[in-house]
């Protein structure tokens, strides 16, 4: 799990841990190198977040661990750094690893968008994967990423109007809601993470 020393990023590698996962929260890049999946969690304001990840020299590792095609997951802000912009801080680039922007949510919806909401998943979601619906999922923002390829959103939920939950391109996968905040519904989800995590580590 990469530590770029913004927010409260030990729950996801305590959630990690509990299925069985050698989880690790590190900035140590030769260690990141070395892991057979990555996590990029983030919490608070893009632009901040992109700031220290670049600080630390994570964004480089970042892109490296995608182009590896090691599974890698993007969680809330982490998934929206995964994306080229966002509204939220104009002139900062994102990792650009999928194509498309981060949007504020629009209309008249109660923003940020915050608390427990039903996650609608696509067919063949690897990410949803043997999890029965209801998808109960906890959400906590106020911008949502709008993919230029419709075909990497992997679930959906409804906040005013439909807006993206997940995303999967290849071996990167990414929720906007928090799965270790999630109950059993995330951790499930969690848990098909570590198993692709688990099949890479064997393959090596």
């Amino acid at each position: 799990m990469l530590d770029y020393g913004i927010g409260n990023l030990r729950s996801a590698e305590k959630a990690l841990a509990h299925l069985g996962a050698d989880a690790v929260l590190t900035n140590d890049v030769d260690v990141i190198r070395d892991a057979a999946a990555a996590v990029l969690p983030g919490v608070g304001a893009f632009g901040r977040c992109m700031q220290e990840l670049h600080a630390h020299g994570l964004d480089v590792v970042a892109r490296e661990a995608v182009a590896s095609s090691r599974p890698f997951l993007g969680i809330c802000v982490g998934m929206q750094m995964l994306f080229e912009a966002s509204e939220e801080a104009p002139g900062v680039t994102g990792l650009g690893v999928i194509a498309g922007t981060v949007q504020r949510l629009g209309g008249s919806v109660t923003i940020p968008h915050m608390g427990w909401n039903t996650v609608d998943a696509r067919s063949g979601s690897a990410l949803f994967a043997g999890v029965p619906p209801p998808h109960w999922c906890y959400f906590v923002h106020s911008y949502v990423p709008v993919p230029a390829d419709p075909d990497v959103v992997s679930a959906t939920t409804d906040h005013g109007g439909t807006i993206v939950a997940a995303v999967e391109q290849g071996a990167v996968w990414a929720t906007q809601f928090h799965p270790e905040k999630s109950g059993t519904c995330g951790l499930a989800v969690l848990a098909n993470f570590v198993a692709a995590a688990t099949r890479s580590q064997e393959s090596i």
